[in-house]
């Protein structure tokens, strides 16, 4: 099982491997990023939650939380480099980053309670159709709720709404550390949350700042090392990957399974930064990384459509390309139907 795992990974993830980027972090790289992030995350579930034998898919199906916590570390990243770049006042960073968070929810939502209502005769209380359009999950059940993965949105959203008021143009190391601050003493009070999606937080509430920092420092470093080097960082860094992996201590005390994630991810970093590799396949999954984290969850667990019963080889490769042509409806048709035939 795991040979197989292995071998269909390599496949989907190293064909058509194009000419190295020249920026170390530059869209190229984070994007890449993004793509093994979503990556990680389905696999994660699919191996993690819808398997009956936990070898299939092993190790990927333990890797969820570091695609969380590498969306995480990538959104303050993201932000902080365009803040930096272009100042925006708080009403400003709202109306160009809030539309883009909901109107792909509001779209995957409303379909979704449409299609349980008509095709699994399922409905809603009205409280949570509200709070869905509102933005909050305070609870992630895997079959109960609507779409158990978006606990993350109301945590991502919390970050996106508080980032802009306290952003301090001439100390913005101050921004970051203010952010942690706040996530940390937020997570020790009793939120109107279920204990498990609080304890998701607590899980993750360190990479977004971490993401931050890490904005505004690497243009500081030139670290441009010799080839000898360059390489012996990068053996060492995937070997650090492989041991956390595995070794994610998933289950663990909450502090230590988020270092473990945050080791996986910063190797994962070091490797794409310092490797400059470009993966076309992981590139495409970035691109529609968000489109595919809000519809994935039930698709594979209420409409299965390629899982008669259970999860197979064949069928992951089949739902993963109907994901992208999903997502790619998401993100780009919109614009396809406002688009002038005459353009």
């Amino acid at each position: 099982m795991l040979f197989i795992t292995v071998i269909l990974l390599l496949t989907l993830l190293f064909t058509r491997q194009s000419s190295r980027t020249a920026d170390h972090f530059g869209p190229a790289v984070t994007n890449q990023l993004k793509g093994f992030a979503i990556l990680a995350v389905v696999l994660g579930h699919i191996g993690y939650f819808l398997a009956p034998d936990p070898s299939f898919l092993y190790p990927l199906s333990i890797l969820a939380g570091v695609g969380v916590n590498l969306f995480l570390f990538l959104s303050g990243f993201g932000l902080t480099s365009s803040q930096q770049a272009k100042p925006l006042t708080p009403s400003a960073f709202y109306r160009k980053r809030l539309p883009k968070l909901y109107l792909p929810l509001w779209l995957v939502i409303t379909a979704l309670f449409v299609l349980d209502y008509f095709i699994l005769r399922r409905s809603y209380p009205l409280t949570e159709i509200i709070h869905s359009y509102l933005g909050y999950f305070p609870r992630a059940d895997l079959t109960q709720s609507l779409d158990s993965p978006l606990w993350y949105f109301t945590f991502i959203l919390t970050y996106y709404l508080i980032f802009p008021l306290l952003w301090f143009k001439k100390r913005p190391e101050l921004t970051a550390l203010l952010i942690g601050l706040i996530s940390y003493s937020m997570l020790m009070l009793k939120l109107p949350l279920n204990p498990d999606v609080q304890y998701l937080y607590r899980l993750h509430w360190l990479a977004f700042p971490l993401g931050m920092l890490f904005a505004l420092y690497i243009n500081k470093i030139h670290f441009r090392p010799r080839k000898m080097i360059k390489w012996i960082i990068l053996a060492a860094s995937t070997a650090i990957f492989a041991y956390t992996a595995v070794h994610s201590n998933v289950g663990a005390a909450p502090w230590r399974e988020q270092l473990t994630s945050l080791v996986t991810a910063a190797s994962l970093l070091i490797i794409f930064a310092l490797g400059r590799f470009n993966f076309r396949l992981l590139s495409v999954f970035g691109l529609f990384s968000y489109e595919i984290y809000l519809i994935h969850w039930p698709l594979l667990s209420r409409y299965r459509l390629f899982y008669r019963p259970d999860p197979t080889y064949l069928g992951t490769v089949l739902y993963l390309l109907l994901f992208l042509a999903i997502g790619y409806l998401i993100k780009k048709g919109p614009g396809l139907i406002a688009r002038n035939p005459k353009d």
